[in-house]
């Protein structure tokens, strides 16, 4: 949150202590993760061989689903493609299934041509979604120059931008960008991504979505959504008379007599840092940095990396309450 209490002082304040209460399912869960069965499935491979092509042109050996599966055990393990084509040939033997596994280059290559990556089912009930956006880096030529031969290069970024369920702690939508695009932009195509019969109760985002066009974009979707966002400094009521019209122009009124930290104590807009706690665990299990070099497997690899960590959190997710201080 941007305003906090004591702010001038907050060193002298100590940590919350915290305790999980379900530490034997959470560490059951995070050797869970581990498990190749966890990403090779039954229905994986039941389903890893291409269906039959009804058009002209040549028949592909192996299903989306294989190129998928591929991506995952990629992404889950920190691999490089090769390193991953070798686990899956290892697993298959073992498991004694008589099927191919495609190369690396074959990855490489169906990766930018994924129709959909599928982030994990969606929660029940109504949804609370969370919007920001982090970057990510590409490592390209120019920064192995700069490496190699001291050349100065500029660096390049993505922009990665999740839509989390507050309420699950669950991606359910996410749009990979260039780094000079704007992230209120990316509002509607986040929404577009959640089905039109998934009701969503309220939208949360930060200061830089502050603005008329935001609003419109998340209440045409559903006209009853609460939309917090907190007004940028200065701003005022779209009405003179300091007349309620708009969701905005509540915020702005609210601000004025409650102060920042009021109104975000009121307007509950501390939800906002579990979006940020989970860019924090991408980047920590997935990486800060993207390893394809083209713009369409960049996405996928976006987008696997989302449906990755979903999969982890489902597996394991700690109880995590505040321990009673200790008394003297």
């Amino acid at each position: 949150m941007p305003n906090k209490h004591n702010e001038d002082r907050r060193h002298h304040i100590a940590k919350k202590s915290m305790k999980v209460t379900n530490w034997a399912e959470y560490n059951a869960g995070l050797r869970r993760r581990g498990s190749l069965t966890l990403w090779v499935t039954e229905e994986t491979i039941a389903a890893w061989q291409a269906p039959a092509r009804l058009t002209r042109g040549g028949q592909s050996h192996y299903s989306d689903t294989a190129i998928e599966t591929n991506l995952l055990i990629r992404a889950a393990f920190r691999m490089p493609l090769r390193q991953a084509q070798g686990l899956m040939m290892s697993v298959f033997e073992l498991l004694e299934v008589g099927l191919a596994v495609p190369d690396f280059s074959t990855v490489s290559r169906r990766s930018a041509k994924l129709p959909s990556i599928s982030l994990g089912r969606l929660p029940t009930g109504p949804l609370h979604v969370v919007i920001d956006s982090t970057r990510l880096k590409v490592f390209g030529a120019g920064q192995w120059l700069a490496e190699k031969h001291g050349q100065r290069s500029r660096r390049c970024w993505r922009k990665l931008h999740p839509a989390l369920d507050a309420n699950t702690n669950q991606i359910v939508a996410c749009v990979l960008t260039p780094q000079d695009m704007d992230a209120p932009s990316q509002v509607g195509p986040l929404l577009d991504q959640i089905p039109a019969h998934i009701e969503i109760d309220q939208v949360t985002a930060d200061g830089a979505y502050d603005g008329e066009a935001t609003y419109k974009t998340i209440l045409d979707r559903q006209g009853d959504i609460a939309v917090v966002i907190p007004p940028r400094a200065g701003a005022l009521p779209s009405q003179a008379d300091g007349s309620i019209v708009t969701q905005r122009d509540a915020h702005v009124l609210m601000m004025e007599s409650l102060g920042r930290l009021g109104w975000q104590e009121a307007a509950g807009y501390g939800k906002r840092s579990l979006v940020e706690t989970a860019m924090g665990r991408y980047k920590t299990i997935i990486g800060a940095r993207l390893r394809s070099r083209r713009p369409d497997a960049q996405r996928c690899e976006a987008a696997i990396g989302v449906a990755v960590l979903n999969r982890m959190m489902a597996l394991a997710r700690p109880n995590s309450v505040r321990a009673a201080a200790a008394t003297a």
